[in-house]
């Protein structure tokens, strides 16, 4: 599954493909609860997100076992970074990208998808996020140009992480790794990350970051909150290939002043889902104790957030 001299039919496409992955990997110092945890990137990546080596993978694959043609189409469902990343790559490999999307996603994701050329097309999903995936299975067995990268499903998502990530984190920290947390989606970044750290250092801890209103995996019932990204109401399938020790509850209230917090105090403008991961990862350097070296991400970017509660200013104090 190498993908490091992979030769792309449009040449263009390899500036972007070189820009992605690689990402830093910091310590961050939260002096009020006397804890430091360390963050990997991902908001580095070219398009803003840890998806964007999803969408490398899973497209250059494709394009060498020929599944992709001139006249493919790409065409993915997904809440937002997934569809983003596949659009830039879509418009630097030169295919066209269809990309399906819940109305309830921020109006910054749909304008960077359709800034990057791609069609997007939104459903109605009450809450079944499902309910894209089989609309573009459904299109996709009606018209043969379609192709599904299938996230949910595709063994290279977990692959990329295992051989990628987790070993890029391995070499950037020297040293063992106490406890690795985060949100998941496809499940993809946790089984495969995972699975690196338990090979390296056995002793490893993996945990799975929930949000409090819809833990799945608790066996609690999936409810409304506002860490977009992550927790879709259902339990992907690559998850189940996860080597977890355990799951962190975070509620939507916590993670948002996290964000802010990573905003104001570390000058790193990223996402929700990046807030409720330091919450987890604190939480369990707390437990673990001040000499554990607890790792975690930072998934995205915050300019995909500008028209949800993220960026309410209303409460916040004047500036001194």
């Amino acid at each position: 599954m190498a993908t490091d001299h992979f030769i792309p039919r449009h040449p263009r496409a390899a500036a972007v493909l070189s820009l992605i992955g690689n990402t830093a990997l910091v310590p961050l110092r939260f002096e009020a609860e006397g804890l430091t945890i360390h963050a990997k990137c991902e908001f580095l990546n070219p398009s803003g997100s840890i998806k964007d080596r999803l969408a490398k993978t899973v497209l250059v694959d494709a394009e060498r076992r020929g599944l992709l043609q001139p006249d493919s189409v790409i065409l993915e469902c997904s809440s937002g970074n997934t569809g983003i990343a596949m659009s830039m790559l879509g418009a630097a490999m030169g295919y066209r990208v269809t990309i399906l999307m819940s109305q309830g996603a921020s109006v910054e994701r749909r304008h960077l998808i359709q800034q990057l050329g791609a069609t997007l097309i939104l459903f109605e999903s009450e809450g079944r996020y499902q309910t894209g995936i089989t609309m573009s299975r459904e299109m996709a067995a009606k018209d043969s140009k379609y192709f599904l990268p299938r996230q949910f499903e595709n063994v290279l998502n977990v692959e990329d992480h295992e051989l990628h990530t987790g070993r890029e984190i391995i070499e950037q920290l020297d040293g063992p790794v106490d406890a690795f947390v985060t949100g998941y989606g496809t499940g993809g970044t946790l089984a495969g990350i995972g699975k690196a750290l338990k090979s390296r250092y056995p002793t490893a801890k993996i945990y799975a970051m929930e949000p409090s209103e819809a833990a799945l995996l608790l066996g609690e019932m999936p409810c409304c909150h506002q860490i977009e990204g992550i927790a879709d109401g259902f339990i992907p399938q690559l998850l189940k290939d996860a080597p977890l020790d355990g799951e962190v509850k975070v509620t939507s209230r916590d993670a948002m002043a996290m964000t802010k917090r990573l905003h104001r105090e570390f000058g790193l403008l990223v996402g929700t889902s990046s807030g409720a991961n330091v919450v987890a990862a604190l939480k369990l350097a707390s437990d673990l104790g001040p000499e554990k070296r607890v790792v975690t991400l930072l998934c995205d970017r915050a300019e995909r957030y500008f028209s949800t509660s993220l960026f309410d200013h209303s409460s916040n104090p004047p500036p001194v």
